[in-house]
């Protein structure tokens, strides 16, 4: 199996798992609204997105840059510079960087 592969299948389990978690914390609430839910999340999640999903992110990070210098010259022609660019390293890095330990959402404290 391709080491791509191996990424992106790593990925997708690790953020499925997470969002399960996030998804059965809504339900358990009883209310959807993310104003009454407090960010707190559990030791688990955070050991998790420390020791799994970060590195992986900063990895993906470092390789949407790589492809995005590939790539460039085909979107400028395109006209979508600016978005080949956040969907390759922006969002992997706002993710990998700017979130806090354990959280779902990106931003400091910020509830999307």
């Amino acid at each position: 199996m391709s080491p791509f592969r191996i990424l992106a299948a790593s990925l997708t389990l690790v953020f499925g798992l997470h969002m399960t978690s996030a998804m059965a914390q809504v339900e358990a609430s009883g209310s959807g609204d993310p104003v009454y839910q407090i960010d707190n999340p559990p030791a688990y999640a955070m050991i998790g997105d420390l020791l799994i999903a970060r590195p992986l992110l900063i990895v993906a990070t470092v390789a949407g840059a790589a492809l995005f210098v590939v790539a460039s010259p085909f979107a400028a022609a395109g006209g979508n510079l600016g978005a080949t660019g956040k969907a390759l390293v922006v969002d992997p890095g706002k993710a990998a960087f700017v979130r806090c330990l354990g959280c779902t959402t990106s931003g400091y404290g910020k509830h999307d």
